[in-house]
């Protein structure tokens, strides 16, 4: 998938630093929240000034404050009839997991196509912030909040920029496109902070989350979550239902049965993540709670940090730099090491390898004993990957690439002046591969955004029953513990919710057909032109089991040239279908 310009970012952990007040390394187990009776609440705040506490919020929708109270005051308060309780400010922290398909796969494109792209609908996303100033957020409406000190329109760990791509990431010819591509206007609260993002407070989520109702949002995307349920927090959202704003967030990264919070409130839409082939996430949690599912391993999204680049020619691709290579840059022409399974005549050049057979490390070194200057390692199946060296001491700079670019490069660019880059740099136009229902969770945000600007006069239980009614049903039938009602699909939901009917319109439903084509010969290289009928609005195909190209717009027809590859077999399938196909040309 060439992109240009272009780089993949990869998140460096760092020190850890406190979201909203002052900084500290764990929560602070002395911070409250004290629910109110109706119209006490001057007489409450009165109290808590007398007794020496910090007021951090007024939480107005669920009638509470947040302080931090001393501990000797807190049986007092308690004790005082104009309080009815207090109850721990608990953690509340991001559920991203370190590693974009997901946009096709939720119908997001066809229900686009018809003029439901999100235009009118806010959303508002409470995480860490975001480089507003990525060049994949030209043009789009945006606003935001962060706590005093803070910026909302800077993004230090990447969680909320990544998010936020998902959502909304611009059809400009540049790195991804997002489930509303640049067309939803955003809201941004900032309530995560530092290198690696930090944690926040319960009270501090309800605070951002009617931030957001004040700035007029419809849908509301945490992308976070925390073990332990809170009164308070859960009368917040229930308000916000009750005012219609539809609250959705990420089930969980635990891999287990328990609840995540506000995932697990009846008025929060709770998303599991599923991959691409719609199998269940390892590190999905699986409960009651859980409504829905969507595509959370491996999605690439927008990224503020730059952690590895290939250059080619004039042509930039997605690279991700191995774990443990030098933070180096270096150039050389292009040439194709196979596998690199031996040391080869690779002198002052830049090494191709394929993924397999050897670990990453051994590619490497036997590049390096060759004389390589830089080595790009291309995965052995469809997409991208991140790898490590394992703490295997190398002296060439390598990065990690797509099979789609690897074989790309193989079959057009050999021989061409190649720079290997293994450099970090931050506030970068960045993208990068993430896993965690944190990644789910925006493509359920989006597609809602989308899926009610189709009907503008629609309510938000009209929507949330529009997208559970219509989900693609995934594991045992019927509502489950793993999948929820099963897959979000865009396109579905908006004809429920705009018709009336809870059946899924026929997809672009027969699949490519009349599969033919032609070969043409210059010198070593091979010419195939292939063309066919029909098929969904996106396909793959394939040469022989290997998918070449994922869910790409289906246009009728495509072509490649290959070096010394003097014969091939190829289909055409819907994009993510390997039964939806058409008959075998072999070439």
């Amino acid at each position: 998938m060439k992109q240009h310009p272009l780089v993949v970012a990869l998140g460096t952990a760092i020190a850890l630093t406190l979201s909203m007040g002052a900084q500290a390394s764990q929560p602070d187990p002395n911070r409250v929240m004290i629910k109110f009776t109706p119209g006490a609440k001057g007489n409450v705040a009165a109290a808590l000034r007398g007794v020496g506490a910090q007021i951090h919020h007024e939480l107005d929708i669920a009638d509470a404050f947040a302080a931090t109270v001393p501990p000797q005051a807190l049986d007092g308060l308690r004790r005082n009839p104009n309080i009815e309780f207090i109850e721990q400010d608990v953690a509340r922290y991001p559920m991203g997991q370190v590693t974009p398909y997901g946009v096709p796969m939720v119908q997001a494109p066809t229900l686009v196509a018809t003029g439901a792209d999100g235009t009118g609908v806010k959303v508002c996303i409470i995480d860490s912030g975001i480089k507003a100033d990525h060049e994949d957020f030209a043009g789009i409406s945006m606003t935001g909040y962060a706590s005093s000190g803070q910026s909302w329109n800077t993004d230090s760990c990447g969680h909320g920029t990544h998010v936020a791509g998902t959502i909304a990431a611009a059809n400009n010819s540049l790195g991804v496109v997002g489930v509303s591509p640049g067309k939803v206007s955003l809201h941004i609260v900032k309530v995560f902070d530092g290198a690696s993002c930090g944690w926040s407070y319960a009270s501090s989520l309800i605070d951002a989350a009617q931030r957001c109702q004040a700035a007029g949002a419809k849908v509301i995307n945490m992308s976070l979550g925390g073990g332990t349920s809170s009164t308070t927090e859960r009368n917040g959202f229930d308000t916000l239902n009750a005012a219609g704003i539809l609250s959705i967030a990420a089930a969980g990264n635990a891999g287990n049965t328990t609840m995540s919070y506000p995932a697990s409130y009846t008025s929060v839409m709770s998303v599991a993540a599923v991959d691409a082939s719609k199998a269940l996430a390892s590190f999905s949690q699986r409960n009651s709670q859980v409504e829905i599912a969507a595509p959370g391993v491996g999605v690439l999204s927008t990224y503020p940090i730059s952690g590895g680049s290939l250059t080619v020619g004039t042509g930039s691709y997605m690279a991700t730099a191995m774990d443990g290579s030098p933070a180096t840059s270096a150039s050389g022409n292009l040439v194709n090491g196979g596998r690199c399974t031996s040391v080869g005549a690779w002198a002052g050049l830049t090494v191709l390898c394929e993924r397999g057979d050897i670990s990453f490390s051994d590619k490497v070194l036997n590049a390096q004993a060759g004389g390589a200057r830089g080595v790009a390692i291309y995965n052995n199946a469809a997409g991208g990957f991140s790898g490590t060296l394992n703490g295997v001491a190398t002296t060439i700079p390598s990065v990690a690439i797509s099979q789609e670019d690897g074989q790309f490069l193989v079959a057009n660019r050999l021989g061409q002046n190649a720079t290997v880059d293994a450099r970090s740099l931050t506030n970068a136009n960045g993208y990068e591969y993430l896993d965690g229902t944190s990644m789910a969770t925006p493509h359920v945000a989006g597609v809602a955004a989308i899926v009610w600007s189709a009907k503008s006069t629609a309510t938000n239980t009209e929507v949330r029953n529009a997208l559970t009614s219509t989900a693609e049903d995934l594991g045992s039938a019927g509502r489950d513990t793993s999948f929820g009602f099963g897959l979000v699909r865009a396109f579905a939901a908006a004809d429920a919710l705009v018709n009336g009917s809870t059946n899924p319109p026929p997809p672009p439903a027969t699949a490519p057909s009349s599969l033919t084509g032609s070969k043409t010969r210059s010198g070593k290289k091979y010419t195939y032109r292939l063309n066919w009928s029909g098929g969904a609005a996106t396909i793959d195909i394939f040469r022989g089991n290997t998918k070449i190209r994922s869910a790409i717009s289906n246009t009728g027809s495509y072509a490649e040239t290959l070096n010394n590859v003097s014969s091939a077999t190829y289909k055409v399938c819907n994009a993510g279908s390997t039964t939806d196909c058409s008959n075998s040309l072999s070439l």
